[in-house]
């Protein structure tokens, strides 16, 4: 292999990799900076139609003030009380005026911004304020007369806004049948105040406009610039609210307008684009320096692994070359404290285990093998046999032949499928066939006892361990219908559903409660030992072990009044992750096959001993019962 080799194939890999991530920053950069500015404008807008709002609010809860005046009792007796002009004033006209002049005091103090309210009288001839009550000219106050909001210049640049309400409205601007007039006025600076406010800790520099009137700054604005904006947006057209991109002094701005609804004004605010650009192109050096340097890095760990990883690497395919030929011998040196050598340690240790373990199945498959004959002599129930041999007698001395014939055939099926098991497998079918045999023979025993099986066609031919349903319909005789009495129903029922074999058996004995039904889990989950019978655990066992850990057993009250044992595994072509290993499979099953299921002795634990290993957990949820 050339020297290199490896560090240049890194390399290139690092660099093809680096190429798509800085095109996807690229592209994921431009869209982040067009998502930016969309957030900018709506962020912007949306405060300064907040800002907008708020001054609007206040204008209107201003302009609301002469409404209520209008309606206030002693403003309505000033209104009533002079039919034609007087020169002077009585004691009493006197007096309402100073209440008056009260209530207009309250009324201007009741804002935050500064305002007046006058109450002109025609009939009086005098206009009332907060502070005084003095002759008007009613010719400027004609001329000054209008509907709606209207701006007047005032002194030192600042701009009054007034408000005219008339009592009784009349449509023409003129005083004649009109009892009072009420003007409430405010000037610039309450809004100058706000835009402060508004611009405090912030680039912006907002200020208000109204085409054919002049503008309204804030207290530190640069008035210049804004004047040559003002000139460039009228320059585009008619100015209307929103946002738009404007070139002043060579420099890009962000610019919005929020139209006033009240009093017609236009609020702007402009952004330098730059500064709101500055962090995306910090961020976008930072991230080509960044790639730079990976790939430097890259370039220097290609070198490193090649000189650290490749040898070793290198060694341990070997190794595995010749383990896969079946040399359980091989043996690394490792050197050193690296990782390396901790994977040579262990992989050492792996090919140790594997030898032994093979040794150990082999021996284990001479010993089942040895064993089998005397394990079926001994697993034999003599309860079984015993009643089974009294029955033919009790038949035979009531001379009915066809009960003799009967037992005598099922004992003979039932025998010869349970002492010549060679085979690891067996059909559904004869496994079935055998379940009828065991109960027919307790059927002919106790003729309250029946029983019914289910076996789709499809599924006659299905292979499965031998012994493997027998135990499930013994404990429902033996434990469920025998210790319940009265009528027996056994029904056994195989099917299949998204690659599942489910062998249901139920029966109306007596049944486990909730509590009975853990306990016999806990037990499953155990090694099995002297206070437990070996039947429902090694079908357990054996489900686990041959078809992984999605099989099982699980257990639940049956509509037939007493229990419920379900048997689950999955078909070939559907097997889940984590089955275990065809060679322990085959060395368990082997053992396990050996098994008769009235077998409860203690030459199943030596049957047992090895290829039954008890399991870290049981997924099945069945029981064996006492």
């Amino acid at each position: 292999m050339p020297k290199h080799n490896l560090f240049k194939k890194i390399a290139l890999i690092l660099f093809a990799l680096l190429v798509p991530i800085v095109a996807l920053y690229v592209l994921s950069n431009r869209i982040s900076t067009d998502v930016l500015r969309d957030e900018l404008n709506d962020s912007n807008a949306n405060r300064l139609a907040f800002f907008q709002h708020q001054a609007d609010t206040t204008i209107q809860s201003i302009a609301l003030w002469p409404n209520l005046l209008i309606h206030d009792p002693d403003i309505t007796e000033l209104r009533h009380t002079f039919e034609s002009p007087v020169p002077s004033l009585g004691l009493d006209q006197i007096m309402l005026v100073k209440r008056i002049q009260r209530k207009l005091s309250i009324q201007e103090n009741s804002s935050n911004w500064s305002s007046r309210l006058y109450i002109y009288s025609p009939v009086l001839g005098r206009v009332v304020s907060s502070s005084n009550a003095a002759p008007y000219d009613p010719g400027e106050l004609t001329r000054r007369l209008k509907p709606g909001w209207h701006v007047e210049p005032a002194e030192g640049g600042r701009y009054l806004f007034s408000l005219f309400t008339i009592s009784p409205y009349v449509t023409e601007e003129r005083l004649h049948n009109v009892n009072l007039v009420i003007e409430v006025q405010f000037d610039s600076s309450n809004l100058v105040h706000m835009l402060d406010q508004f611009k405090i800790g912030d680039r912006r520099d907002p200020f208000y406009y109204m085409p054919g009137v002049g503008a309204i700054y804030n207290s530190t604005a640069d008035s210049a610039a804004a004047d040559r904006l003002v000139e460039l947006l009228e320059e585009e057209g008619e100015l209307s609210t929103g946002s738009r991109t404007v070139t002043l002094d060579g420099q890009p701005y962000l610019v919005y307008l929020q139209k006033s609804d009240i009093a017609e004004w236009y609020l702007i605010d402009y952004i330098p684009l730059a500064e709101v650009m500055q962090p995306i192109k910090r961020t976008n050096l930072l991230f080509y320096v960044s790639v730079g340097s990976l790939l430097l890095m890259g370039c220097v760990m290609a070198y490193v692994l090649y000189a650290q990883v490749q040898s070793p690497l290198k060694q341990l395919v070997t190794s595995f070359q010749r383990l896969k030929l079946e040399d359980y011998t091989v043996r690394l040196k490792p050197r050193g404290k690296s990782e390396f050598a901790f994977v040579f340690q262990r992989f050492n240790s792996m090919v140790e285990q594997i030898q032994e373990l093979f040794n150990r199945v082999y021996l284990e498959r001479l010993r089942v093998q040895e064993a089998r004959l005397k394990q079926l002599q001994s697993q034999i129930n003599p309860h079984f046999f015993h009643n089974s041999i009294s029955f033919i007698s009790s038949m035979a001395k009531m001379k009915n032949h066809q009960a003799i014939i009967a037992m005598a055939e099922n004992l003979s099926s039932y025998f010869r499928y349970a002492t010549r098991q060679e085979r690891d497998f067996v059909t559904l079918e004869e496994e079935l066939q055998f379940v009828g045999s065991y109960l027919e023979i307790h059927k002919l025993r106790r003729s309250r006892l029946t029983f019914s099986i289910e076996l789709p066609s499809r599924l006659r031919h299905l292979h499965v361990p031998p012994l493997l349903i027998q135990p499930l319909a013994e404990n429902a005789v033996r434990h469920g219908i025998e210790a319940n009495g009265g009528e027996g129903l056994i029904r056994i029922a195989v099917g299949e559903a998204d690659g599942v074999c489910r062998v249901t058996v139920d029966d109306n004995g007596k049944g486990l409660n909730e509590e009975a039904r853990g306990h016999l889990l806990r037990r499953l989950a155990e090694p099995m030992d002297e206070r437990a019978g070996c039947g429902l655990w090694n079908v357990n066992q054996r489900l686990y072990l041959r078809y992984g850990p999605d099989a099982g057993m699980r257990m639940e009250p049956s509509p037939l009044g007493g229990l419920r044992i379900v048997l689950e595994w999955r078909l070939a072509g559907h097997a889940a992750s984590g089955a275990p290993d065809a060679v322990t499979a085959a060395a368990t099953d082997a053992a396990a096959s050996a098994e008769t299921p009235a077998a409860e002795s203690a030459a199943d634990e030596d049957a047992y001993g090895e290829a039954a290993r008890p399991i870290s957990h049981v997924h099945a949820k069945a029981r064996e019962l006492p």
